[in-house]
C-alpha cells in the first residue's frame, strides 16, 4: 500500500463521519439520519418535499422539529432534491462537501414501493420504480465514487429488502430491489482494490415503521403496528434505530474489511424463512 493511502485511511479513522442519506427527510430515511447524527456523524438529508406514490413520508417539518429538540441542527443539512435528476443529485454532492468538506459514507435508502403484479401495474409506474430505487443508488453512488477513490476509500450502504428474493403483488418492487442487491455486489467487486466497501442492510422482523409500510395501509401507522407480526429476535418489531446502529457499524473503521456483504437487521426470515410461530 502506498504511503499515500496509507496516511489518507489513518486521516479517515479519526475524522469525523460526513454520511449523505438518500430519502433522509422522512420514514426510515429519517429515523437513520437522526440516530447517525446522535452518534457523532454529519449528516446530509437529502428527499423531496412531496410524498411520493404509495408513501406517506413527505416534507422537512418533522426532521427541521428534531434538530431542534435535540439540539443536532449543526450536525444535520436538509436537501431537497430528487436524485433521479443529474443536477440535483449533483447538488446534494457539492453541498455535502461545501458545508463539511469531504464525504465519507453514502446510504442508498430513497425508495418507493407500490403494491401490484405485473397485469396491476402500468408501464410507466414500473419503471418509475425503477428510476428511483435503481437509477437513483446508481446516480448517488457514481457521483460520491470518485470523492471516495481520492481519499483512499469509502462506504456505500444499500438499503434493501427481503422483496428482492421475490414477493407477491410486489412485483416492481421486487423487481428493483432484486437489481439492487445484484449491484451492490457487482460494486463491492469493481471498487474492491479502491478501498470502497458496498454492503446492504435489510429492514427485516415484519414491523419496521417506513412510509411506505404505513402508506400501504393507507396511513394509519396504528393498524400497521397493530397486525399480527413476527417481531425479531430482540423479541420486538425493528425501528429506524436498529438500522442505523447498523449502518454506523458499516460506515465505522470496525468494519474496514466487510464489503459485498448483506445484513438482515431483524430476522433472518428473507435469506431462509419464514421463521416459524412461537410454540404455545
Amino acid at each position: 500500500m502506498s504511503n499515500t493511502i496509507k496516511s489518507s485511511l489513518a486521516a479517515q479513522s479519526t475524522e469525523v463521519p460526513v454520511t449523505i442519506v438518500t430519502g433522509g427527510n422522512g420514514g426510515l430515511g429519517l429515523e437513520i439520519s437522526l440516530e447517525l447524527a446522535r452518534r457523532g456523524h454529519y449528516v446530509v438529508a437529502c428527499g423531496l418535499a412531496a410524498a411520493q406514490v404509495s408513501s406517506t413520508a413527505q416534507g422537512f417539518e418533522n426532521l427541521h422539529r428534531a434538530l431542534v429538540k435535540e439540539g443536532l441542527n449543526a450536525r444535520v443539512l436538509a436537501v431537497e432534491a430528487d436524485i433521479t435528476e443529474p443536477e440535483q443529485a449533483q447538488q446534494v454532492v457539492e453541498q455535502a462537501k461545501e458545508r463539511f468538506g469531504r464525504i465519507s459514507a453514502l446510504v442508498n435508502n430513497a425508495a418507493i414501493g407500490p403494491l401490484g403484479t405485473i397485469v396491476d401495474t402500468p408501464k410507466d409506474l414500473f419503471m418509475r420504480v425503477l428510476e428511483v430505487n435503481i437509477a437513483g443508488a446508481y446516480q448517488m453512488s457514481r457521483l460520491t465514487l470518485p470523492h471516495f477513490i481520492e481519499q483512499g476509500g469509502g462506504s456505500i450502504i444499500n438499503v434493501g429488502s427481503g422483496a428482492a428474493y421475490g414477493k407477491a403483488g410486489m412485483a416492481a418492487y421486487s423487481a428493483s430491489k432484486g437489481g439492487l442487491l445484484a449491484l451492490t455486489m457487482a460494486m463491492a467487486y469493481d471498487h474492491f482494490h479502491e478501498r470502497v466497501r458496498v454492503n446492504m442492510v435489510i429492514p427485516g422482523g415484519g414491523g419496521i415503521v417506513t412510509g411506505m409500510s404505513a402508506g400501504r395501509f393507507g396511513g394509519d401507522i396504528h393498524k400497521f403496528l397493530n397486525r399480527p407480526i413476527l417481531g425479531s429476535v430482540a423479541g420486538r418489531a425493528v425501528n429506524g434505530v436498529d438500522l442505523a446502529a447498523t449502518a454506523d457499524f458499516l460506515i465505522s473503521r470496525d468494519a474496514e474489511a466487510i464489503t459485498g456483504t448483506v445484513i438482515d437487521v431483524g430476522s433472518f426470515a428473507h435469506q431462509g424463512g419464514p421463521v416459524p410461530p412461537k410454540a404455545s
